[in-house]
């Protein structure tokens, strides 16, 4: 039962990609039918994220009242009923007013499941959580080209995934006495293993995190907070500039470019399965570190004048290294602050890491039209760096005080 439960939040976290790829791909074929103007997406993008950022902020007190499963359950129908009045929108208020219930459920779903699995499961189990969310950012474009290609209809994409997205709700709805049921056989295995992987880094500051209320006092929260900031904002940075700069720096056609960028995506869907494995063996504070360098390795490529075919090499490099980084700084966040402030602060690391998701890629649209595209290699590096120098300095802090305590 244990293992048919896992894969519903699996599936849960995968719904989650499904419309996160939904409106890039539709989008050509929406703004036409619905008289908006081409930059409207940047409109509904924003809304969608401030319903994200909002929702995470109120996740930690969300998950103590009500418990993962009702808000992960609520969140899913938010989602799909969002997703069904997409498709049935005549006009574009009625999508700006529907991105509201779209966000306020990702960012509630996002934050209850990271913090279930960091608390209930083993590290390899959060890689293969967010290799779900890129399978299921995969699946969107694929589902939503079918309708626009066979039936010329982008709101017969929308539709099909809000029934997917119901579908879910059901399996939410019939599983919903298993969570408190499963949460409580894994706790005893979840603390034994925060013990195995890094008591010290636990007791320390778990012990801080219990004598403070509010947990943005703890030391190492900050700069924690910080690298999941750069971490989403380069993330997202490489997939909505990445094409751009190969077809105006590098004079790539735009499908090859398109076809790199979907291989960047697929760079850190397949690192998370592998990183999976791998954590079997290797502690996640390795994995991040690695991961880190392994992706300023690749911006480097692109920083090198090379023949542009090896850009490509630069992309996958970019997303096999970023793969670790966020479900890593995740499923460490019960071990290093306390698990009884992981979900208050796993709601505080979502918004953060939406907001460098909707303000870092528009600061870059912003230099590259006041200078050029070129700048884009340099502006990855530099976010590679402070997302570097961010985890880094939660580690010093770690360590400073096992050596006192020692």
């Amino acid at each position: 039962m244990a293992t048919w439960f896992l894969i519903v939040i699996y599936l849960a976290f995968g719904s989650l990609g499904l419309p996160d790829s939904l409106l890039g791909s539709a989008w050509p074929v929406m703004w036409p039918d619905m008289g908006a103007s081409l930059g409207s997406a940047g409109i509904l993008s924003m809304v969608v994220a401030g319903g994200t950022i909002i929702s995470s902020l109120a996740s930690g007190n969300l998950i103590q009242r009500l418990g993962t499963g009702k808000v992960t359950l609520i969140s899913c129908l938010l989602t799909a009923g969002a997703l069904l009045g997409f498709s049935m929108a005549p006009f574009m208020f009625w999508l700006v007013i529907l991105a509201i219930p779209l966000g306020l459920g990702a960012g509630a779903v996002d934050a209850a499941l990271n913090h279930y699995v960091a608390e209930n499961y083993k590290a390899h189990h959060m890689n293969w959580l967010h290799c779900f969310w890129g399978l299921g950012a995969t699946m969107g474009p694929i589902i939503m080209s079918y309708y626009i290609a066979d039936h010329n209809s982008w709101r017969g994409g929308y539709t099909a995934v809000a029934m997917i997205q119901f579908a879910l709700v059901l399996i939410l709805f019939v599983t919903l006495p298993l969570w408190k049921r499963i949460g409580a056989c894994h706790e005893p295995v979840s603390a034994q293993n925060d013990v195995q992987h890094d008591q010290a880094e636990s007791v320390l500051l778990q012990t801080e995190g219990n004598v403070k209320t509010n947990v943005l006092h703890i030391k190492g929260v900050k700069p924690s907070l910080i690298a999941f900031l750069f971490y989403c904002g380069v993330e997202s940075t490489v997939g909505l500039w990445g094409a751009s700069y190969l077809v105006g720096a590098r004079h790539i056609t735009a499908e090859t470019a398109a076809g790199w960028i979907s291989l960047y995506y697929g760079g850190i869907t397949i690192g998370r399965m592998i990183t999976g494995f791998i954590t079997l063996k290797v502690h996640n504070r390795v994995l991040i570190r690695c991961g880190q360098l392994v992706a300023i390795a690749g911006g480097g490529i692109l920083l090198l004048p090379l023949p542009g075919a090896l850009s490509l090499v630069g992309f996958i490099l970019i997303g096999l290294g970023l793969a670790p980084i966020y479900p890593g700084l995740l499923h460490e966040t019960p071990t290093r602050f306390g698990r009884e402030n992981s979900a208050r602060l796993m709601g505080y690391q979502m918004a953060v890491a939406y907001t460098g998701t909707t303000f870092l890629p528009p600061l870059f649209g912003i230099i590259a039209t006041q200078t050029s595209i070129n700048l884009f290699p340099f502006v990855v590096l530099v976010f590679l760096i402070f997302m570097l120098m961010s985890a880094e300095g939660v580690n010093r802090i770690l360590n400073q005080r096992e050596k006192v305590r020692n």
